[in-house]
């Protein structure tokens, strides 16, 4: 019985060892990979106490498709839009002045970064383009297929060519997403 634990354990600790995820960096630590290397930039603003949050966390960021597609595609950006790190970005210093650390896992100030990229809802998807410019926040909760659509829509630049709603509503309606459930 003692041996059969083990061996379950040990099988456990393998699994988790080579559980892909995404690999997330700092804002900072993007923006400087972007100059080296240059990739779209997915910022997931999320915040302590927000429960859509943690169900992004636990529901779309572990679909194993969706993972693969943006560490290939992409930096991924986990940011507290109510936290108190220090960014800078666009030759600017970005930080929550009024932040509470008693505060920490309740509603917050809003951090100076939040404001600056458009950002009211929790959680929030925010793109930057190749120069870190703002592609578009796409507020609330999605599902990996429904974040699907708007990875590959800013990965392959086909927002691009979208001048209005009606061009939008077109690709919506005719996208075929290929992640997995």
């Amino acid at each position: 019985m003692k041996k059969c634990i083990i061996v379950v354990v040990l099988l456990l600790g393998t699994t988790t060892l080579f559980a892909q995820t995404i690999n997330w960096v700092s804002m900072d630590e993007a923006l400087a990979l972007q100059q080296k290397a240059p990739k779209k930039i997915l910022i997931d603003m999320y915040t302590s106490w927000c429960g859509p949050c943690k169900m992004l966390d636990r529901n779309t960021f572990t679909n194993k498709d969706l993972i693969a597609f943006v560490n290939e595609h992409y930096y991924a950006v986990k940011f507290n839009a109510e936290g108190n790190e220090v960014v800078n970005f666009k030759d600017q210093k970005f930080s929550n002045p009024n932040y509470k650390p008693e505060m920490a896992k309740r509603r917050n100030s809003q951090h100076e970064l939040t404001r600056f990229l458009g950002v009211n809802a929790y959680p929030t998807m925010v793109f930057l383009g190749l120069d870190a410019e703002l592609l578009a926040p796409i507020p609330g909760y999605q599902t990996a297929q429904q974040l699907e659509l708007y990875l590959k829509l800013f990965k392959d630049d086909t927002y691009k060519d979208m001048n209005n709603q009606e061009a939008f509503n077109g690709y919506y309606k005719s996208f075929v997403p290929s992640f997995t459930p």
